[in-house]
């Protein structure tokens, strides 16, 4: 068995993320004393996504924050964007059905293989 560090990595999805490569990491925790930050900026962006229930709803997220705890930078942006794909699909969507987006259409058609029509 390899040891392998891990570190706590707060990370970005934006909703027009196509891959990895889009997921940009926010901020690296190494230790309890640096996660506790942290996850406050973690519910500080992601706040404004809160329903008057006080319940994270993701079709009301401009941007997509992800905890991931992994060995580097590489696997944090892979899982993320992994964990994030779902909620990506629903907010763009929900964009579609909503708001008529032409380009939510368009991201889920050439990125995420689902076809919707306004």
């Amino acid at each position: 068995m390899l040891y392998q560090e891990k570190f706590f990595y707060l990370c970005h999805v934006p909703l027009s993320a196509e891959s990895p490569k889009d997921v940009d990491i926010v901020q690296k925790a190494a230790d309890s004393g640096e996660f506790s930050q942290l996850f406050e900026k973690y519910e500080q962006l992601r706040s404004h996504a809160f329903n008057e229930d006080g319940l994270y709803s993701v079709i009301r997220a401009d941007d997509i924050y992800i905890l991931i705890r992994t060995g580097s930078p590489e696997d944090a942006r892979a899982e993320a964007f992994e964990e994030a794909r779902a909620g990506l699909i629903t907010n763009l969507e929900h964009r579609v059905m909503q708001n008529k987006d032409k380009n939510a259409v368009e991201i889920l058609r050439n990125v995420h293989n689902v076809e919707m029509s306004i």
